[in-house]
């Protein structure tokens, strides 16, 4: 599905990606941990070409994307990214969020696109907050919104970026909730984020990030329970 090789960041002379290799394949649930400025949002945003890399190279299903070259917008369908702070349109209700981009990236006509949003909110048990505008809604609520607003696109790959950081303790669960049921459903995903039982509970891969590199990768079971490295033990413990 995506495949990255030798990726470097750097912001200034501050040397934020140091040579990351990773492959993720059709179906995989992909957890990142590790403490905060280890470079793991900064990944996500090179991943969604948010952030252009400086050196290395980034594959999608098999072809190589060309920051200087190829659309990125086009490579964006594609790569679906959630943010900490929802990004929702304020004025614009929560099913006019969610069918913004049918209408006018994919050029769905209005109807068509509003009778996907509801679905779409209705998978996410939103439905009966179609109308509300984000000033109206709770975090989660307007997480869950963000999140049915990047399967609207049908992506290949989401990525979520700490989804729950931004989000009193008493919402986070609705949030990872709807997150397990897509795992469940086979949605592949890259997912940065704090909450532990999250990652052990449907990860298939857990990656620990430190200093811009990845340090130790495996199974839940294996991060958690058997971590090789010192500093996975280290920060576990801080965590857990």
């Amino acid at each position: 599905m995506m495949k990255i090789k030798k990726l470097n960041k750097f912001f200034g002379e501050l040397h934020v990606l140091k040579d990351i290799d990773l492959e993720i394949k059709r179906g995989e649930v992909i957890v990142i941990i590790g403490a905060s400025g280890c470079g793991k949002s900064t990944l996500l945003r090179c991943l969604n070409f948010l952030e252009i890399f400086d050196s290395g190279e980034i594959w999608i299903k098999g072809e190589k994307i060309d920051p200087k070259k190829d659309n990125l917008n086009k490579v964006r369908e594609n790569v679906g990214m959630v943010f900490q702070r929802f990004n929702l349109f304020p004025h614009k209700t929560a099913i006019e969020n969610v069918a913004e981009a049918l209408i006018h990236v994919k050029k769905y006509e209005k109807e068509e696109a509003f009778k996907i949003a509801k679905k779409l909110l209705e998978k996410v048990k939103l439905l009966e907050r179609a109308n509300n505008y984000p000033s109206q809604l709770s975090g989660g609520e307007m997480q869950r919104v963000a999140i049915a607003r990047v399967l609207a696109m049908k992506p290949d790959i989401m990525l979520i970026d700490e989804p729950t950081s931004s989000l009193d303790p008493e919402l986070i669960d609705e949030v990872l909730q709807t997150m397990k049921s897509l795992a469940n459903e086979g949605v592949t995903m890259l997912v940065v984020t704090h909450e532990m039982g999250f990652a052990r509970e449907m990860a298939d891969r857990v990656i620990v990030m430190d200093g811009g590199k990845i340090i130790e990768e495996g199974s839940p079971d294996e991060i958690f329970d058997r971590p090789e490295k010192e500093r996975t033990r280290e920060f576990l413990s801080k965590i857990l």
